[in-house]
């Protein structure tokens, strides 16, 4: 099977072409935003991050974004820094060209001599960059170099039965024809992990699964906290869940039944192939975003209550295995599996049908979260704001 996509030169894969418009830190925000108003075609990814933090969660912060610039569906990027932030132009060009040489530049304010010096020049390689971005022609490109992210968020009971069971359907069929899908969300395991184990490709790839859950949850015991009181959330409860082992239980199905091939750290570059875990948040939001770092094109999102998180870099796809919610928050929601349990259709149809759609937005489909030019950004922080 083959899609058409866009191949970089550092030998990445696309299936979107953007210009990224990128602010340094949170202060040099809506200087960038101006610039990408102005420069038609470019993409605002937002910063929330880049100054006030702490070493550790600057290296996060740093792998994360170079992550995404070098993440296969970005042409080149622009980013406008403020001057004196913790995060200066050498370190992240050293970041981003660690992993990729694509086009990247770099402006900053106090450099420029204010807002709008700094636009006019922002504006200005933003439209070269969006002509040389024009140029790049789709080709055929083999699905094996695919990766998905599999996330989820507002889950209900029709998550685990049918929208993530479909899923980890098409998650198998993608692995069997040599793609890679990427399951995450380390607390959303928590009360799973005895399972995970027994589903490593090797005992030791079982064992790094099962430790890495439990230290997770050892964690929140180390800061005083019971993840269990604030996980299932309010809207899961609502919607019907009534424990953290019920929701993992759900969550992981999404993984389908193919064996972990490795265990990876929050938004670290995905190499291999085939399922792999890795170690984030249960925040959807920063969960997505370190997935889109690690390189994946895109993100297969399941969710009974509904939610509209997007992406600016990869596309979002929604799907619900509740089919109140798909015709209620339709112009939010992607794909239905609700036919799963209503007899209509089986879980292996579903999950062909759902790859079949997946190849479509890779092909250029747009889906609901960029038909609504939503875009979430949130990168996970341990131990700031200094």
């Amino acid at each position: 099977m083959k899609f058409k996509g866009f191949r970089r030169s550092d030998g990445s894969v696309g299936v979107r072409n953007h210009v990224v418009i990128l602010p340094g830190c949170i202060c040099s925000a809506g200087a960038a935003r101006k610039i990408a108003a102005s420069a038609k075609g470019t993409t605002y990814l937002y910063n929330p991050n880049g100054c006030a933090q702490n070493t550790q969660d600057t290296a996060l912060t740093l792998e994360i974004l170079s992550g995404m610039i070098a993440n296969g569906n970005v042409y080149g990027a622009l980013i406008v820094g403020l001057g004196c932030e913790i995060i200066q132009e050498e370190m992240y060009m050293k970041a981003i060209r660690e992993k990729t040489d694509k086009p990247i530049h770099y402006i900053s304010i106090q450099k420029e001599g204010g807002i709008a010096k700094t636009v006019k020049k922002g504006v200005e390689i933003a439209e070269k960059l969006c002509l040389e971005a024009n140029r790049c022609q789709r080709e055929d490109i083999d699905i094996g170099e695919l990766i998905l992210g599999m996330e989820c968020g507002g889950s209900d009971p029709t998550s685990g039965f049918s929208a993530n069971t479909v899923l980890g359907n098409t998650s198998d069929r993608l692995v069997d024809l040599g793609g890679t899908s990427v399951l995450s969300e380390t607390p959303e395991a928590i009360g799973a992990e005895n399972i995970l184990r027994k589903r490593g490709i090797t005992p030791e790839i079982g064992q790094k699964l099962y430790d890495t859950v439990k230290r997770c949850e050892q964690l929140y015991l180390d800061a005083g906290e019971d993840i269990r009181n604030t996980n299932p959330s309010p809207g899961n409860k609502a919607g019907g869940i009534t424990t953290l082992e019920e929701k993992s239980i759900g969550c992981i199905h999404k993984s389908g039944s193919k064996p972990f091939t490795d265990v990876i750290g929050y938004g670290e570059k995905i190499t291999q192939k085939g399922l792999l875990f890795m170690d984030s948040t249960a925040y959807d939001v920063a969960s997505t975003v370190a997935k889109i770092a690690g390189g994946a094109q895109v993100i297969a999102f399941t969710t009974g209550r509904g939610t509209p998180v997007g992406n600016a870099i990869a596309p979002v796809i929604k799907i619900t295995g509740n089919h109140e919610t798909f015709t209620y928050l339709n112009d939010m929601i992607d794909f239905d599996t609700s036919d799963s349990f209503s007899g209509h259709k089986t879980i292996e149809e579903l999950g062909e049908e759902l790859l079949e759609y997946i190849l479509l937005v890779c092909n250029g489909t747009l889906v609901k979260a960029e038909e609504n030019d939503i875009s979430d950004m949130a990168i996970n922080q341990l131990h700031s704001y200094c």
